[in-house]
């Protein structure tokens, strides 16, 4: 027998299932597009070198990879069996995209993606090895104005799928780099320490403490006080500026300020603060980072940053550019979780009797093909349970169902 199925970590959709996740898409897409933003579209595959060219931190090591076709996987050697692989994100397609089309696009480019992604991890509640993410990206904005409008669109996004207890987490990666110098921490563990600090809600700051002593000795807890200090500070930001004096430059704290000003005082459904331990696990932000959470789930649902090195490896001259990624399968789930159904109508129904000679059901295709002029229109022949299937119709979403009996649509209540 063969398997019925998905394969590990993928899902089927059944239609309501379907429904509720196309209706998330279409508001957070109409949001976006609100903002400026347009829609584009990259290839599921790239080639392997682009996926493994050190821009996508841990992910890499989750790339589903595709082997050689044909000749040229008899021919390749144990080291060069694959050329292509399955994009793990949305951010490093962009780069690529951009790099090869940037003649034809504007100065401040404003992206939409909406796709799927691969990653060959361990399945497990609300992570799956293919998901959507949602992401809009502005490239060549070098000022803030990219990171507020950025956090304002997700935020009404979030807004609009009924998401009134948001919280935006902010800190800036320079920020922690000064960080890491001002505690006389050397270069080549910095990535180790930044590791280390973004498990600080999972362990703890005992746990952190012991991994920084592990990979900077004599340094952990110079580094774990000043995190403290600065956390339990009533202005952290400020607080945070005073630590660390010249090893931060004036700039990331002026950027900080503008944005927390500006967003604090425009979106209605939450706050944007300011958190010295927040990280991100990808090494390629070079500036602002934020991560958004919702009251009642640990984790989590959007987070994104400043990358403006990463079309400069590919270009090589380098392009500001900044994105904010939503986590639509959590979305989903919650949404889910909350009871929230589709509100899109299927349309019209009509139900034929199964003994329609062929000049009647002429009649009623000509009938339906003008009616979905206006709506959609589905033609099934009516079962001999009736009642059951008028009820599993009205669960579909029919708003309206008719018989034809005797030459005529009767209205079914």
């Amino acid at each position: 027998m063969l398997p019925k199925t998905p394969a590990k970590g993928m899902r089927d959709f059944l239609p309501k299932e379907f429904a509720l996740r196309q209706q998330i898409l279409a508001t957070i897409q109409t949001t976006y597009e609100s903002y400026g933003f347009t829609r584009i579209e990259t290839p599921a595959v790239e080639n392997i070198e682009l996926l493994t060219s050190k821009q996508g931190g841990d992910n890499e090591k989750l790339i589903f990879k595709i082997l050689k076709r044909g000749e040229k996987l008899n021919s390749a050697d144990s080291s060069e069996l694959c050329d292509l692989g399955l994009r793990y994100d949305l951010t490093v397609p962009l780069a690529r995209f951009y790099s090869n089309n940037i003649g034809q696009l504007p100065a401040v480019f404003k992206s939409i993606q909406m796709d799927n992604v691969w990653r060959a991890d361990r399945p497990q509640r609300g992570r799956f090895r293919q998901f959507v993410q949602c992401d809009i990206d502005v490239i060549g904005e070098e000022s803030n104005l990219a990171e507020i409008e950025l956090i304002l669109a997700t935020m009404q996004a979030l807004q609009n799928l009924g998401f009134n207890d948001v919280t935006v987490r902010i800190s800036d990666r320079r920020l922690l780099n000064a960080i890491v110098e001002r505690c006389g921490i050397a270069e080549e563990h910095k990535q180790s320490v930044f590791i280390a600090l973004d498990k600080l809600d999972k362990i703890g700051v005992t746990g952190v403490l012991e991994e920084i002593e592990a990979i900077a000795p004599g340094k952990a807890v110079e580094f774990i006080n000043l995190i403290s200090r600065i956390t339990s500070s009533d202005n952290p930001l400020a607080t945070c500026a005073q630590e660390l004096g010249e090893f931060l430059p004036k700039s990331v704290k002026q950027n900080l300020d503008e944005i927390l000003y500006v967003t604090n005082n425009t979106v209605k459904n939450g706050r944007v603060v300011f958190d010295v331990t927040l990280v991100r696990g990808m090494g390629y932000y070079t500036g602002t980072i934020y991560e958004v959470s919702v009251d009642g789930l640990s984790s989590s649902i959007a987070g994104g940053g400043r990358y403006d090195k990463m079309i400069g490896r590919i270009t090589g001259n380098d392009v500001p550019a900044c994105g904010f990624s939503i986590g639509f399968e959590r979305i989903a789930l919650l949404l889910s979780e909350r009871g929230v159904e589709s509100k899109v109508s299927r349309g019209t129904a009509v139900l034929l009797d199964k003994y329609l000679d062929a000049q009647s059901l002429v009649r009623v295709m000509d009938a339906c093909r003008q009616e979905r002029q206006k709506t959609n229109v589905t033609v099934l022949k009516k079962i001999k349970n009736f009642s059951y299937q008028l009820k599993q119709l009205r669960e579909q979403g029919y708003a309206e169902i008719y018989e034809y009996r005797n030459g005529t649509f009767n209205k079914i209540n």
